[in-house]
C-alpha cells in the first residue's frame, strides 16, 4: 500500500488525487491528523487513518501495511516545534511497519548552510533517509508557487505591495509537483536518492510577478522595496514569534544569494508537458477570486 502523510494538506491531497488516477483507491492510504477532513477520500475507497507526527505512537496504525511512504515535510519549525524529530519518528515508524521505500518532499534549495532555515531541516532529513537502510527518493521540489501568491497578496486589492529586496525564484505549482510525486510512486525505482531540482521553466523575482499581475489585472501594480529590519519590526508589531520572522527574512536573504534561482528540465520531462507558469497560476487565482 502507498501511504501519503499530510493527505489533507495542499500538496498531500493533490498527491492522493493523482495517485488514484493511476492505481485503485484501495491501494492508497491517507495518514491525517483529523480523519473527518478526509471523509471524501474515504468515500472514494482510500484507506484513511489518524496519524500525527507529534504523536509517534499514532503512526504504527496509520502506516500498517505500507510498502511505500510519501513523507510530506512537516512545518513544525514555523510553530516552534521540532521538524527533524517528527521526520525521524515517521521514518522509524515506516521502517518498523515494513516499508521498502520512502519518498520525501524536500526542496530544490536544500542546504545545511542556507539563509532560509527550513532548508536545514530538509538537508538533515535527507541524511536520515540515507542512513535509514531503506530505499528512498528525495523530491527536490521547486519553491511553491502558492508562496509567491502569498507574497503578492496585497497586489490583488491595492496598487502596491512591500517586501525586502529579493532574487529570482523558480516558482513551481503544487499540481505539477503532486503529479510528479504520483509518477515516481507508481513507477517504483524510477529515481533513487535526491532528484534534480523539480522546477518550472522560469525563475522570477517579485518585480516580475508585479509585472504579470499588472497585465492580468489591467492596472499598475507597484513593488516597493523595504529594509529587512522594517519587515522584522512589522512582524514584531503583529506579535509574530521571532522564529517566524527569521523564516520570513531568510526567504528574501536566500533568494538574494540565488539559492532558489535554478531551473531544470526534469519536471517537464517527467510530466511530458510544460509545467505551469506563474502567469498560469496567477490567472487561476484571479478566476477563483471572481468565482
Amino acid at each position: 500500500m502507498i501511504i501519503v502523510t499530510g493527505a489533507t494538506g495542499k500538496l498531500g491531497r493533490q498527491i492522493v488525487e493523482k495517485l488514484i488516477e493511476r492505481v485503485p483507491p484501495s491501494h492508497v492510504g491517507a495518514s491525517v491528523r483529523d480523519p473527518a477532513q478526509a471523509s471524501d477520500l474515504l468515500a472514494r475507497g482510500v484507506r484513511v487513518r489518524r496519524g500525527d507526527f507529534a504523536e509517534p505512537s499514532s503512526l504504527a496504525h496509520a502506516f500498517e501495511g505500507v510498502t511505500q511512504l510519501l513523507l510530506v515535510s512537516s512545518n513544525a519549525r514555523a510553530q516552534g516545534g521540532d521538524t527533524l524529530a517528527q521526520h525521524r519518528a515517521a521514518i522509524e515508524a515506516a521502517r518498523t511497519a515494513g516499508a521498502r521505500r520512502i519518498l520525501y518532499t524536500s526542496h530544490m534549495g536544500v542546504s545545511a548552510t542556507s539563509e532560509f532555515p527550513p532548508m536545514h531541516d530538509h538537508a538533515a532529513t535527507e541524511a536520515l533517509l540515507a542512513e535509514s537502510g531503506l530505499a528512498w527518493t528525495s523530491l527536490r521540489n521547486g519553491f511553491y508557487a502558492a508562496s509567491g501568491l502569498a507574497l503578492l497578496s496585497d497586489a490583488f486589492t491595492k496598487a502596491s505591495f512591500e517586501a525586502p529586496r529579493d532574487g529570482k525564484v523558480s516558482w513551481t505549482a503544487h499540481a505539477d509537483l503532486a503529479e510528479a510525486a504520483a509518477i515516481v510512486l507508481t513507477e517504483e525505482g524510477r529515481h533513487d536518492g535526491p532528484t534534480p531540482p523539480l522546477t518550472a521553466a522560469q525563475a522570477l523575482d517579485l518585480a516580475d510577478l508585479a509585472d504579470i499581475a499588472s497585465s492580468l489585472l489591467g492596472r499598475p501594480v507597484q513593488r516597493d522595496v523595504i529594509e529587512d529590519d522594517t519587515l522584522r519590526a512589522t512582524l514584531a508589531a503583529r506579535s509574530a514569534p521571532a522564529n517566524l520572522a527569521d523564516i520570513a527574512l531568510g526567504l528574501y536573504r536566500a533568494s538574494r544569494r540565488g539559492e532558489f534561482a535554478t531551473v531544470d528540465p526534469t519536471l517537464e520531462r517527467w510530466l511530458g508537458r510544460p509545467p505551469m507558469t506563474m502567469r498560469d497560476v496567477l490567472t487561476q487565482e484571479l478566476a477563483a477570486r471572481k468565482a
